[in-house]
């Protein structure tokens, strides 16, 4: 696993834009959601701790890690925000259904990212096992949450430099 030696939740603070003027939009799976719920608070904290406004973080909740697709393409289409995050758990099974939910929700986020203006960032946990998956949404590897939390401040703030230029 990539992070084995790697723990999810450290990030150098200084490197990172302030996010006081940035509006975010955090989709989130409602399956396995004592995951995904602790993913949420991983991201929530990030972004406050980097200067984002509480009323400026709006979450939205979908049954499923297959329909964070379609949350994410409603949020980008009724909201004015700077960038998505989706979170959702994915645990293996016995038949193959995790893999291609897996694919196709790793697919949809990305066909998002080509096909509107927003920043959307995958934070899909895809483990073997329920513990892998608590390992990484707050536990021994830190929050992966985190993590996209701060990917989603660094590609607002990418973004809005390109639209302050035009």
């Amino acid at each position: 696993m990539a992070t084995v030696n790697k723990n999810l939740s450290h990030y150098d603070q200084s490197t990172i834009p302030n996010a006081a003027n940035m509006r975010f939009g955090i989709v989130v799976s409602e399956w396995n959601s004592e995951i995904t719920d602790n993913l949420y608070k991983g991201v929530e904290k990030a972004l406050l701790d980097n200067g984002a406004n509480a009323d400026n973080i709006v979450r939205w909740d979908v049954p499923g890690s297959f329909e964070l697709i379609y949350g994410a393409t409603l949020m980008g289409e009724r909201l004015d925000v700077d960038a998505i995050v989706v979170l959702g758990s994915i645990i293996q099974g016995e038949t193959r259904h995790f893999e291609f939910i897996s694919q196709a929700v790793a697919q949809g986020i990305k066909d998002l990212n080509m096909q509107i203006d927003i920043p959307i960032i995958l934070g899909v946990l895809t483990d073997d096992t329920l513990q892998q998956s608590i390992d990484r949404s707050g536990g021994k590897h830190g929050n992966k949450g985190i993590e996209c939390g701060i990917a989603a401040i660094k590609m607002a703030h990418l973004r809005n430099q390109f639209s302050d230029e035009e």
